[in-house]
């Protein structure tokens, strides 16, 4: 089992992880590799757990 703690996450992200670590054991991936990819996926196209504040980016 991954170290981090999952509850900073929204449902979508939780769901989005749930789905790509389906993916990863469908193509042979053992279960705790395929964990840990899913979750490094979401962080990479989401950036983490919630975000907070609303500002603006320059």
């Amino acid at each position: 089992m991954p170290r981090g703690d999952k509850s900073s996450y929204t449902d979508k992200q939780k769901r989005q992880a749930e789905h790509i670590e389906e993916s990863y054991k469908e193509k042979g991936v053992s279960e705790n590799e395929a964990e840990e990819r899913a979750w490094r996926t979401v962080n990479k196209q989401s950036g983490g757990g919630r975000k907070s504040g609303g500002g603006r980016k320059d």
